[in-house]
């Protein structure tokens, strides 16, 4: 008896110890890939709400009024909002503004939330692809411009060197994150450690100004010069920026480890970084240059450049694989026209979209040589993020309200609170518009349009092929009796779940065979991001070798259509692909007397339809078992 109570305890201990190794895992790997943004303000947020396009003046007033605005803003937007209400709002443990539309779409009670919520979480979508066009510039900017901190005879080398590290960055997404993964979070605990110390170290010459913690200092700046502390919160908010990828990223470390990173040691090392830039400010205004390079001692300064440089591409390298990430999900919820996707492991989420990355890399050097300084690229930086934090209020509050049936006083308490504290944010940011805040805006309406146009196209084009079709029912009665039949199973690829695909009307039409198995296929993407393998596959047997198969996937799953036919049997036979041919549609627009949108939209969504991925590179099928038959549609 004895005994076995002995060896029940080692068994849990040591499954509680393996727990806890995994957790700390976990833990050091989202200091890798989700807190890179929001770690390397300290390279320029505190630096540019004293010498920004909206100057404070350097005095103790406004110094330990911004570090205390800072600090409440971390509390409240970051750990308050994101960590501790937001968190809890994940689409089967996913995260992000899509994740969060799908999850009001699939667990509202009532109809379906109309274009308004939907219009939200897509135009929270197009901002932070403006978002992840500023980041990888103004990071790696802000990094490399320690050089000329350093040695000021070597400025002309920065552009060069930003220009030369982002080219190799992109180029480098094509190999996938995999191989070195591993070592982002070790590294990005590694820079968290040093600049905790090179804080800490400042804060010990200068130990009064802890007192900046208090919300008080905030109050008075803003009591004492409510205009300029009204305009600094545009700069200030640089400290904040990257708190929206904290839930974007959530399904790939977990919302434990995420909270465990930030509460241990990510926010308790910012906070000391920002105090001792603010006691090396009140110590020395001159180090107003680069106040985080200069913390460092002069033996430090080298080691200091390439940490915050590895820092900030590592931070650069999570808003790029975020992008994929998000594109994946706008494709498989049907915002984006099919794109090549790569699966660079066999790891969930480890992606690489070569048309995302190309239009990243030309947009990222763009903004880098129109800029030329991390200065003048954060009037741009801003605007697209609290623009979406802004968005993410109102998606929580339908939550809250509607899906959580929360106490409607500390539900409307708290959503206050976050709507007073973004929106202050966002329209300080407004005001950088003139100075290349609308850049993001422009980016982010470009991507709005064009998102939207091909969801709508898509809607009118489903709509008139459901409206052109012929039952499946009076088909198979026609079909089978009129056509010769041969050999092998044919797949014919449907966006509809009724009706018969124009691929097979037109094989009819022309070529008058039928397959012995005759396949209506259509692929349809769920609200959850994975679907139970059981559930793959729903079949319906039509007879005479008919039948009607819907394969579901999550819609952050790759659509892999062979692999998933691997598991199904029709009248208790596998599939055999060397027996099987796929077939597909590809319909070409011709213009409408009367088209059913704008004539400038109808034309985007022709474009788009055209220059589309194949269904035979999305869904993954054999290059030599695939037939395509066009058409022409007026809409």
């Amino acid at each position: 008896m004895v005994g076995s109570t002995d060896e029940s305890t080692s068994g849990d201990c040591s499954s509680e110890g393996a727990g806890r190794r995994d957790l700390t895992r976990l833990a050091v790997g989202a200091m890798g890939v989700v807190f890179g943004d929001i770690g390397t303000s300290p390279l320029y947020a505190l630096r540019d709400t004293f010498a920004g396009r909206h100057p404070l003046p350097l005095d103790s007033l406004h110094i330990h009024g911004i570090v205390s605005l800072m600090f409440w803003s971390m509390l409240i937007m970051v750990t308050l909002k994101y960590m501790i209400v937001l968190m809890r709002a994940d689409n089967r443990g996913e995260g992000g503004s899509l994740a969060l539309l799908a999850l009001i779409n699939r667990e509202a009670t009532e109809k379906r939330w109309g274009h308004g919520v939907i219009l939200l979480g897509v135009f929270a979508t197009a901002l932070f692809y403006g978002d992840s066009m500023i980041t990888p510039a103004v990071s790696v900017m802000g990094a490399i411009e320690g050089v000329a901190v350093y040695r000021p005879e070597l400025h002309y080398a920065v552009m060069p060197l930003v220009v030369a590290i982002l080219i190799g960055l992109f180029l480098f997404q094509a190999r996938g994150t995999e191989r070195v993964a591993a070592f982002f979070g070790p590294i990005m605990l590694c820079y968290f450690a040093t600049i905790a110390v090179l804080g800490l170290v400042s804060v010990i010459g200068n130990p009064r100004v802890i007192v900046a913690l208090s919300p008080h200092h905030a109050v008075a700046m803003f009591m004492a010069d409510p205009w300029r502390g009204f305009l600094a919160m545009g700069a200030a908010v640089l400290a904040v920026t990257g708190a929206e990828a904290l839930y974007a990223d959530m399904g790939h470390f977990g919302r434990i480890p995420i909270r465990m990173s930030w509460l241990t040691l990510v926010l308790p090392a910012l906070v000391l970084n920002y105090l001792g830039q603010a006691a090396l400010l009140l110590r020395n205004p001159a180090a107003l240059e680069s106040p985080f390079y200069l913390l460092a001692p002069h033996w430090f300064q080298w080691p200091l450049l390439i940490l915050a440089s590895l820092a900030a591409i590592i931070a650069s390298q999570a808003v790029i694989s975020g992008a994929f990430s998000v594109t994946q999900q706008a494709i498989q919820l049907g915002f984006i026209p099919r794109l090549a996707i790569r699966h660079t492991s066999k790891a969930a989420g480890q992606i690489y979209i070569p048309s995302v990355n190309q239009a990243l890399m030309i947009a990222v050097i763009i903004l880098v040589l129109v800029f030329q300084r991390s200065t003048n690229l954060t009037a741009t930086y801003g605007v697209a993020v609290t623009g979406a934090m802004l968005i993410d209020n109102l998606l929580l509050a339908v939550v809250l309200f509607r899906l959580w049936h929360w106490n409607p006083v500390p539900a409307a308490a708290l959503l206050a609170l976050f709507f007073a504290v973004d929106a202050l944010y966002l329209g300080a940011n407004l005001t950088k518009v003139p100075d290349g805040g609308w850049v993001p805006l422009l980016m982010g309406g470009v991507i709005f349009v064009l998102l939207t146009t091909w969801s709508r196209g898509r809607q009118l084009l489903r709509k008139h092929m459901a409206a052109t079709g012929i039952p499946l029912e009076v088909f198979t009665k026609s079909a089978h009796s009129s056509a010769t039949r041969v050999p092998g199973t044919a797949v014919f690829m449907a966006s509809a779940t009724a009706g018969v695909p124009s691929a097979l009307l037109h094989n009819m039409k022309h070529n008058k065979v039928l397959h012995e198995r005759v396949v209506l296929m259509t692929v349809q993407i769920e609200d959850t991001p994975v679907v139970d393998p059981a559930s793959r596959a729903v079949v319906r047997d039509f007879g005479n070798g008919f039948y009607r198969m819907t394969l579901r996937f999550g819609f952050l799953e790759g659509t892999d259509v062979p692999a998933a036919l691997r598991e199904v049997a029709l009248g208790g036979q596998p599939f055999d692909m060397m027996r099987t041919s796929f077939f597909l549609s590809r319909q070409t627009l011709l213009p409408s007397d009367k088209p059913a949108m704008a004539q400038w939209r109808e034309r985007l969504f022709a474009w788009m339809l055209r220059n589309s991925a194949s269904a035979m590179e999305f869904f993954r099928l054999p290059t030599n078992r695939v037939v395509e038959l066009g058409s022409q549609i007026r809409m």
